[in-house]
């Protein structure tokens, strides 16, 4: 069925495209008998598919990236997708509207995406508001991607991943610090070691409430050197923080087949360029931890194969985006699947 309509939605732009696509997805939802029918076509349901991962069960290991749901808004429509978890945001304090559009591009002649979105959400009091009222909240493993406003300097960064730490504690499983976008001016200066020591100390040193401390996971690069990689080791360490997901999008250009204007576009690339690279992360952080925390693994996952590639290197779990925009919400049925196989 995607792949009858798939050529419909690529002739629009990519936000129009998206917009379409999961105000569809509301609409199938709200009709009786809609989410059972969804449901019934893209969720695989097995004991056998179960992860335990920093203190979580997720019902399988695959998960929808964050930026697909910014604002919190489709939870329990992508919840019958078949995903295992759905990491909303990534949120900031304060609304913003992002960067100017277009701001998303597809690479179709190389299954990517360049984007500079710059963080356009609702703000966080909106999506705390949104995943307190879910219907499917006890079904879902929720993380919340959190980061910080584009006018707010970097010495003061803490204090917006303060704000949106505690606005999301209660409504969220989960955490993951985003200091690794190329969209926002500056943000991936705070992968250096000493500021990124004091946001993650300053949330661990917060993450206690009524006995309940949330897994904080940290975003990374997948531009980062061995040597800043052998750094984020040492951060974990340090932290105490749960574990990495690895990776976010490229500011690398190399080896793509798409017209020349648009891979001149700024922003970050995903898909398949993506694929190689992220999986190589995974597995020097692995094999250099010695297996030390869980990653998460994101970036260029279009098939069984590819998710199969990245646990075997060391993920304990996978996320999508790009590829499920290229292949379609079976893509996570057919992981799964294969998994099971």
């Amino acid at each position: 069925m995607y792949k009858l309509v798939k050529p419909l939605f690529f002739l629009m732009s990519p936000e129009v495209a998206h917009h379409n696509v999961t105000g569809g997805l509301k609409a199938v939802n709200k009709i009786w008998g809609g989410s059972r029918l969804v449901k019934a076509a893209f969720t695989l349901e097995n004991k056998r598919l179960e992860r335990n991962v920093f203190g979580l069960t997720f019902k399988n290991p695959v998960g929808l990236a964050a930026g697909f749901d910014k604002n919190a808004e489709y939870v329990d429509e992508l919840a019958d997708l078949g995903f295992g978890f759905i990491e909303i945001g990534t949120v900031t304090p304060r609304p913003q509207p992002g960067n100017d559009k277009p701001r998303m591009f597809r690479l179709t002649a190389d299954k990517a995406l360049i984007n500079r979105m710059g963080f356009n959400n609702q703000g966080v009091d909106v999506a705390a508001m949104r995943l307190k009222y879910l219907k499917k909240r006890e079904n879902i493993i929720i993380g919340g991607n959190i980061g910080k406003n584009k006018m707010t300097p970097n010495e003061d960064a803490v204090n917006d991943y303060i704000i949106c730490f505690d606005a999301l504690f209660d409504v969220v499983d989960y955490f993951v610090v985003n200091v690794s976008s190329p969209n926002t001016p500056g943000l991936r200066d705070l992968q250096e070691k000493e500021p990124l020591k004091h946001i993650l100390n300053t949330l661990q040193q917060r993450n206690l409430k009524n006995g309940i401390s949330r897994p904080i996971l940290l975003k990374i690069a997948p531009d980062l050197t061995d040597s800043q990689l052998d750094d984020i080791i040492e951060i974990v360490a340090a932290t105490g923080i749960a574990g990495i997901i690895a990776t976010n999008t490229t500011i690398s250009r190399d080896s793509l087949h798409s017209d020349e204007a648009l891979v001149n576009e700024s922003g970050g690339l995903s898909g398949k360029p993506l694929t190689k690279r992220s999986t190589e992360v995974i597995r020097y952080l692995a094999e250099k931890s010695n297996k030390a925390f869980p990653i998460i693994g994101v970036g260029g996952i279009h098939s069984a194969t590819d998710a199969q590639e990245k646990l075997a290197a060391g993920a304990s779990l996978v996320q999508l985006y790009t590829g499920f925009i290229y292949e379609g919400p079976a893509l996570v049925k057919k992981i799964c699947k294969a998994l099971l196989d």
